[in-house]
């Protein structure tokens, strides 16, 4: 197996956070050092979407779609990127509970290694906010790489 790369295919979830995003440029380097295939993915959680349209006063689908495109900015960001570096990379928005859309596509496109950001926090914040890597780690078919966020030095 030496000189042969262990992976075909990294997933990458993103939503938006400085830690998604660098997660995602993590992942283009493990991508272009192994030359593989990347999919970057943004999930619009539907509870999330919910709660928006309510306190917004709505309608669900409006607010999805006003997601979704946020979500494509900065699908077609690091896609930018990773092009740029002679990688295939290809990009796929869903809707529904993140951490099983994660793990779907996962198994439904036969990646072998996830690459995930790890919103931190305190306390019983922490319980809430880093449960969508913590479930990814629990359902995924393959490898996760947890990628905790670091603000630049000053």
């Amino acid at each position: 197996m030496e000189g042969r790369s262990p992976f075909t295919h990294i997933l990458v979830p993103i939503d938006g956070s400085d830690t998604s995003m660098e997660a995602g440029k993590l992942a283009i380097q493990i991508a272009a050092t192994h030359s593989v295939q990347i999919t970057f993915l943004c999930v619009v959680d539907r509870v999330v979407a919910e709660n928006i349209a309510a306190a917004t006063a709505r309608a669900i689908d409006e607010t999805c779609q006003e997601l979704e495109q946020k979500g494509r900015h900065y699908l077609d960001y690091l896609s930018r990127l990773a092009r740029t570096r002679g990688l295939k990379a290809s990009q796929v928005i869903l809707r529904g509970i993140p951490h099983r859309e994660i793990a779907d596509l996962a198994r439904a496109r036969g990646v072998d290694l996830i690459v995930i950001g790890r919103v931190g926090g305190h306390g019983a914040q922490r319980v809430h906010i880093g449960s969508v890597a913590e479930r990814v780690i629990a359902s995924a078919p393959c490898p996760v790489l947890v990628v905790r966020h670091t603000p630049p030095r000053s």
